[in-house]
């Protein structure tokens, strides 16, 4: 009887190979998974730079129809120095939809707003010196450069979360009254 010679079968350098190989894939996407989580949520709560906001109630704005019908009361934030106009709704995590900021300008003219590190959507409502709404800007893209800007002149905008002005029926040709604690107001 003539007995065979035994080979080794290099199937156990391929498996060796194949689970190295799936190995690394897997180490490597766990290091990415981490750089991720590192980068984002770690390094990013401690830097000093990124200061949040929250609201600080400054006042009471009420949106009327046109004939001085009452539509709503919402508490207002303040924006009437320049500092405070270029800070606006910047850096805010959240807005409730009782809430919002009223820009005020020394005078009417066409103004331009943006959404640059503006995290929350918002709807942007221009109005004149009669206190007559004259433009509304709805649904804001979030960190966008788009400029949004009025269709007549305004002394006033009024940034409330986006859909408040579908929610609440808010139109064009509506009115706003406030009342603020700010002194000068």
């Amino acid at each position: 009887m003539v007995q065979k010679k035994k080979t080794h079968s290099k199937a156990p350098a391929k498996d060796q190979k194949a689970f190295i190989k799936k190995f690394g894939v897997v180490v490597l996407v766990i290091a990415v998974a981490v750089f991720f989580i590192v980068n984002n949520f770690i390094i990013k709560k401690s830097d000093p730079e990124v200061k949040y906001y929250t609201f600080t109630k400054e006042g009471e704005l009420v949106f009327s129809d046109s004939l001085g019908n009452h539509k709503i009361k919402i508490d207002l934030e303040i924006a009437d120095n320049e500092y405070e106009r270029q800070l606006g709704l910047m850096n805010r995590k959240e807005m409730k939809e009782n809430q919002g900021m009223l820009f005020i300008f020394s005078e009417e003219r066409f103004q331009s707003f943006w959404m640059l590190n503006t995290l929350i959507s918002l709807d942007m409502i221009f109005v004149n010196s009669e206190k007559k709404i004259v433009t509304i800007h709805k649904n804001t893209t979030p960190l966008a450069q788009k400029s949004y800007p009025s269709s007549a002149p305004s002394q006033y905008v009024v940034e409330v979360i986006a859909g408040f002005t579908d929610r609440q029926n808010i139109q064009i040709g509506d009115k706003i009254n406030w009342m603020g604690t700010k002194i000068g107001l």
